[in-house]
């Protein structure tokens, strides 16, 4: 098993609000952060996520017990130290003006220089290694202003891997990257710590890639309560439903997805098989219908004909005549129209 990195003890974070009255936002955390993992931070809004990244990097202190990093307690560390162990990409976008990527990333080199910032050959290859590893030696040359979200993303986990840390901490890294970006960068993530054996934790939102790229999730509760485990371990305590108890979504387990609530739902008989059906049934879900392949009498009934290529969608409906349309648009369209509540 991988080594311990970074851990806590009875910690507890928060904040000291005015005449010293304490914000406890969770307490009695004991989490422990692996080298070579990654460890997917998540939870609803306002659960304080961002709150424990910060206690975690010593950027606030917690309110009660201790984080331990390679054994030493955090708080006895020099900010130069910290910087030589812990490395932190965050969200907010920071404006450098005319600094090309190359120069950027050997900003990372901080705690290593001297007064005047002087680069060694050896800081010089510890440059060229962490733009290697990112895959952004094809982006060396330009300025940071010219780069699209995504290879300043990239750009950014290099700086942060120039710091040779222990532990790379990055808040939400793909708040701000289409689908194939966020893909990117949580495989580069998670070989750079596999390869390099760092230990990595990101907070995110984004529960699928989380659920294929987590080694380890933290699923943050509105209760204060951290649980911790692989993803498919949480899926099948039941973590997911009681972290988002209070939302307005379900977490379907079985599937792996949230799930909307509903004022009012409807039932609906759909008679297919294959592709379609699994997404006429996704369709339907989508205005608040839940689907049977049973052929007990409801009030709307489905039967999907045709080819997969060809589909055809023949509805029935209650004081309806029969109909036939050719898209799921047009079958959405319809069956709100036969809706009784118009949904």
């Amino acid at each position: 098993m991988n080594e311990p990195v970074l851990t806590t003890e009875n910690l507890r974070i928060g904040y000291s609000g005015r005449g010293g009255v304490r914000r406890i936002i969770a307490d009695h955390l004991n989490l422990t952060l692996r080298s070579g993992e990654v460890v997917c931070l998540m939870g609803p809004n306002g659960v304080g996520k961002s709150t424990l990244l910060r206690t975690l990097i010593g950027m606030q202190p917690p309110l009660a017990g201790r984080v331990f990093l390679d054994k030493t307690d955090l708080a006895t560390l020099k900010p130069r130290e910290i910087a030589r162990r812990i490395s932190v990409v965050l969200t907010e976008r920071i404006e450098v003006g005319q600094l090309s990527v190359y120069n950027l990333v050997a900003l990372g080199r901080y705690p290593y220089t001297n007064w005047f910032g002087r680069l060694t050959p050896h800081d010089e290859a510890i440059v060229q290694t962490a733009i290697a590893a990112t895959q952004a030696e094809h982006l060396a040359r330009r300025y940071i202003h010219e780069l699209s979200d995504g290879e300043r993303q990239r750009v950014m986990v290099a700086r942060a891997l120039a710091q040779e840390p222990q532990v790379m901490v990055l808040d939400e890294p793909t708040a701000f990257l289409d689908l194939s970006h966020r893909v990117a960068m949580m495989q580069l993530l998670r070989r750079l710590a596999h390869d390099t054996q760092r230990a990595v934790i990101l907070s995110t939102h984004d529960l699928d890639l989380a659920l294929r790229s987590a080694d380890i999730v933290w699923l943050m509760t509105t209760d204060g309560t951290v649980y911790s485990g692989a993803p498919e371990d949480l899926v099948l305590s039941g973590a997911f439903e009681k972290a988002f108890a209070n939302c307005e979504i379900t977490f379907d387990r079985y599937h792996g997805q949230f799930r909307f609530h509903y004022s009012s739902v409807h039932r609906a008989t759909l008679l297919g098989e294959g592709l379609i059906r699994k997404w006429t049934s996704h369709a339907l879900e989508r205005i608040g219908y839940l689907t049977s392949s049973t052929d007990n009498p409801t009030a709307l009934r489905i039967t999907i004909s045709g080819t997969e290529q060809q589909p055809c969608w023949h509805i029935q409906a209650k004081g309806h005549p029969e109909r036939c349309v050719y898209s799921l648009h047009d079958l959405v369209t319809l069956v709100r129209e036969m809706s009784p509540s118009g949904n």
